[in-house]
């Protein structure tokens, strides 16, 4: 753990959200880069720019199925009096060599093959009779059928001016020009391009791996049966899904029950996979707050000012926070608060910056806007406390309407919420109309 994350304060400090932010960020480290083959590397960002070896397309090709032809011939043509071409053969894609077109004849080509020497320009064979002598046509008979359809006249409907139907060679992307630079995700598009260009495997930074926990006796996993006293799972599931949507490798391990020494062998079971470990609950001033209890004695043997340490935040909800390294590879750990929201909202303040810095890349933060509040009433917040409601954002009317009200239990809210209204420390009320600071979450 970084000096950053080691402030010399009281026990009873109340930290900022903004504090706590940044020194979680001062002790996280971008991973190390690898290379890594193209469909290992999606998700994963580029830490080099890629140039371009070769031109994109690499040769003049057509862009539909129909025929190569020289501009003079065809032009006038029409339906009443057609230009009829003598075809000199078929040009397929992936064929290197093809028969030259010249004055008087065309070559029957498919979309993706190179254009021919001396032709100009392609007809769609919709424009043709197809070699077949009855008008129009809809299409080309296969090759394997009919072989004959690659020699033999054509007649021709209608004018092509130069160049019509054919992509240049370079006309999506020229030798020498960046394809991508660094700091992109690669999605499938960035994929499809790099192999486009012929690259086999590519430099990034490996999606980070996260191990989410979450821990108390009283949780059941989903689908078994609840006997008095307990409640359903969710965290582990909602903070793991929440981590693989941020870009991470998630491991969920799920609940583990109240006891120190089972927890600890877990996290130290854990850490041989993970680049962050996050638990949930445990971090609050009961008696069996398990998580506190077993990890603010634990450090970093040969790191001065390691370890976990504990903490009060100004925000409602998620005012308990544990965060700091543990194990031999300083592995990062943040521990949040076991009520489903305040979990839920202290990963999108805090565990999510975490992983966007692991990926290595510049901005770790979810978009945010201005809005105006639309309620019925004035919303109220704590004193000194920075509140986090959930909304639904309109950003054509750009309006934000509380979803839930304030209570921080209210899980089901978070399922129709797309954004967090953020109240500052500094206000205590909102009236309806008045413009919030909006995080984006969808």
């Amino acid at each position: 753990m970084s000096n950053a994350a080691t402030r010399v304060t009281g026990q009873d400090h109340i930290w900022s959200v903004t504090e706590h932010l940044e020194d979680i960020l001062a002790t996280v480290r971008p991973l190390e880069p690898i290379e890594l083959h193209l469909l290992d590397a999606q998700g994963c960002v580029l830490v080099e720019d890629v140039t371009v070896p070769v031109s994109l397309p690499p040769f003049d090709n057509s862009s539909m199925d129909g025929y190569a032809v020289r501009v003079a011939d065809v032009s006038g043509a029409s339906e009443e009096f057609p230009a009829v071409l003598t075809v000199v053969g078929d040009v397929a894609a992936g064929q290197a060599a093809q028969a030259a077109v010249g004055p008087g004849q065309a070559a029957r080509i498919m979309t993706g093959a190179p254009m021919p020497p001396g032709a100009e320009a392609v007809v769609p064979v919709e424009w043709t009779d197809g070699g077949l002598g009855a008008g129009p046509v809809s299409g080309m008979r296969a090759h394997s059928a009919a072989p004959e359809g690659a020699y033999g006249r054509v007649h021709v409907y209608r004018p092509a001016e130069a160049r019509a139907h054919v992509r240049a060679k370079g006309s999506d992307v020229k030798a020498g020009e960046r394809a991508l630079e660094a700091g992109t995700i690669l999605g499938p598009p960035q994929i499809a391009l790099l192999a486009a260009i012929g690259r086999g495997t590519v430099r990034v930074r490996p999606r980070p791996r996260v191990v989410v926990l979450s821990t108390g006796s009283e949780l059941v996993q989903p689908g078994e049966e609840l006997d008095d006293g307990q409640i359903y799972d969710s965290n582990s599931f909602a903070l793991t899904a929440a981590a693989r949507d941020a870009g991470a490798i998630a491991y969920r391990v799920g609940a583990v029950a109240d006891d120190a020494d089972t927890l600890r062998a877990t996290i130290e079971d854990q850490l041989i996979r993970a680049d962050l470990i996050v638990t949930t609950g445990g971090v609050s001033v009961g008696a069996y707050d398990v998580v506190k209890e077993a990890l603010s004695y634990v450090g970093d043997e040969d790191e001065a000012g390691s370890g976990i340490e504990f903490r009060k935040l100004a925000m409602q909800p998620g005012k308990p926070q544990g965060f700091g390294s543990i194990g031999p590879d300083h592995t990062p750990l943040l521990a949040l608060p076991g009520n489903p929201v305040s979990s839920y909202v202290s990963f999108e303040l805090f565990v999510r910056p975490a992983i966007r810095t692991l990926m290595g890349l510049a901005d770790v933060h979810r978009p945010t806007a201005r809005a105006a509040l639309e309620a019925d009433k004035a919303l109220s917040s704590p004193p000194a406390r920075r509140q986090f409601l959930r909304g639904r954002y309109d950003a054509e009317a750009g309006t934000v309407t509380p979803v839930g009200g304030a209570g921080s239990h209210l899980i089901a809210a978070l399922a129709h919420a797309d954004a967090l209204i953020v109240v500052p420390e500094d206000t205590t009320s909102v009236e309806p109309g008045a413009e919030v600071e909006v995080v984006l979450l969808d």
